[in-house]
């Protein structure tokens, strides 16, 4: 059984300990039979684009993983995909892909505007899926695929590849054994300064462009890995003319006290760090604190002491998402229907503090 912390309650093999599953009957599928441990596990990918060959270049560096298949709209993009890596069958449709039965799992690598129509196909064809995020556009959208995936025992995680790292997973446990006190503070931001067209999927209300799905899912992330989904939220944002959000804030706040002050652009360029503060220390994490190579903890009557990613694991920071597809592996071999890393309770709490957030700044895309 695997044991983590998320949100501030000890999950165990899928559910935490209050039994929560995000509402849909989903966990660790305790018993029954996992991919054989004598062969490669078998990746589809779903889509041709940056994150995708991202995705690939980091399966090719795992001897257990095996990218048989790519599929994308164009059979041209798929062929060209699969050439680049050597992969042996292209699809020219999403429906293709999701149909090979010789797949153990496929990843979705569209952008979030698509992820429940391309998840939704594989999970109905009985594919496992990892997604990426932000899982769907919103709450609704990511309660529709927990629930397929329910219904046909199929394995389903959003590839937040964050909670996978080793260096974040040791963060997590120091504030769990309570080495910085109770928290009271989190500050996490995510701005990237552009400058985007009126024409780039960022700004595309069709594509559920706007800062906030891209880049402050990661913030809102981090901060409820470590405290769970907030109490209370506010929210304010500068909208596109297109009706997109382009710089966000956000406050989250817990009963405990705890605050997180959080933020997210399309057009700043800001330090992307992280810090955890509590009432007898805090930790510091620099830039790019979502696949960290290091962070600093700073507690009272003590020198810093600085933790580093060559301490926990022999994986580089640029191999980062290995980490999330080794445990998406793991949890197949193991017959798990979720991982415990990445619980899906987590992610639709996620999923229901974005939508809060676009309630408040005014932001909605269509067909909502």
């Amino acid at each position: 059984m695997v044991e983590t912390w998320w949100g501030g309650r000890m999950v165990h093999g899928g559910h935490d300990e209050h039994g929560a599953d995000g509402g849909h009957g989903i966990a660790g599928a305790s018993g029954s039979e996992g991919v054989d441990r004598e062969r490669p596990i078998r990746w589809g990918i779903l889509a041709t684009g940056g994150i995708a060959a991202t995705f690939t270049e980091a399966l090719l560096t795992l001897p257990d993983a095996e990218v048989a298949a790519v599929g994308s709209r164009s059979i041209g993009s798929a062929k060209t995909f699969a050439d680049r890596y050597g992969i042996e069958r292209a699809y020219g449709s999403w429906a293709e892909l999701a149909q090979d039965d010789s797949l153990d799992v496929v990843y979705v690598a569209t952008p979030h505007s698509a992820h429940r129509a391309a998840a939704g196909l594989c999970l109905e064809a009985g594919r496992a899926v990892l997604c990426e995020k932000a899982f769907t556009i919103n709450a609704r959208e990511a309660a529709e695929l927990t629930t397929l995936a329910a219904e046909r025992g199929s394995f389903l995680m959003e590839a937040m590849w964050m909670y996978c790292n080793p260096l974040i997973l040791r963060m997590r446990e120091l504030v769990r054994d309570g080495v910085i006190g109770e928290i009271r503070s989190i500050q996490a931001d995510f701005g990237i300064a552009g400058p985007f067209g009126a024409d780039h999927r960022l700004r595309d209300p069709a594509q559920a462009g706007g800062a906030l799905l891209d880049l402050g899912v990661y913030p809102v992330s981090f901060a409820q890995l470590l405290l769970g989904e907030p109490d209370t939220i506010l929210a304010t944002a500068h909208l596109t003319p297109e009706g997109v959000d382009d710089n966000t804030g956000i406050i989250l706040g817990w009963d405990s006290g705890a605050l997180a002050l959080l933020s997210c652009s399309i057009t700043a360029d800001t330090p992307v760090t992280a810090s955890v503060t509590g009432t007898t220390g805090r930790i510091e994490i620099p830039h790019g604190y979502f696949h960290p190579e290091s962070f600093t903890l700073h507690r009272d009557g003590h020198e810093p002491r600085e933790y580093l990613l060559s301490e926990v694991t022999d994986v580089p920071r640029r191999d980062g998402m290995r980490h999330e597809a080794a445990e998406v592996m793991r949890c197949l071999r193991a017959g798990e229907t979720q991982s415990a890393l990445v619980p899906l309770s987590g992610t639709l709490a996620i999923m229901r503090t974005l939508d809060t957030v676009r309630e408040q700044i005014g932001v909605r895309y269509p067909g909502e």
